[in-house]
């Protein structure tokens, strides 16, 4: 099965030598969004709240980019560096998501790229 790259300036390019997503058939699996500002290639000024936002508006520019939205993601992986913080990364995803809710995982990390507190990466099926 052919795998068709997905790309878009309104998220941050990629920062290595992967793909901001790649579909394969009718599912879109997404790499890691950390909360850099697309235009300046900088993690975003502020708290918890504020990195887990920038970090969704990156995946959500990406799922736009495949052809899909948030509603399409089936799956999502979070990621945070303090389990303390928890409760509000949860908030603002469900600024983003409605029930049904995507299946998800929340990992604790000692570390993220360029020190991000936040990453989320998901999996969409487009149909």
């Amino acid at each position: 099965m052919p795998r068709t790259p997905i790309s878009t300036s309104d998220a941050p390019a990629a920062i290595g030598p992967y793909s901001q997503a790649v579909r394969a058939g009718d599912t879109v699996y997404f790499s890691g969004q950390i909360p850099l500002d697309p235009a300046t290639g900088e993690i975003v000024a502020g708290d918890i709240t504020a990195q887990a936002r920038r970090a969704f508006d990156n995946l959500k520019a990406v799922a736009i980019a495949a052809g899909g939205s948030l509603d399409d993601i089936v799956r999502v992986g979070l990621y945070v560096t303090d389990l303390g913080e928890f409760a509000q990364v949860n908030a603002v995803m469900a600024e983003y998501f409605e029930s049904p809710y995507p299946a998800r995982s929340t990992i604790e990390v000692p570390a993220l790229p360029k020190g991000a507190r936040f990453e989320v990466d998901a999996v969409m099926v487009l149909g």
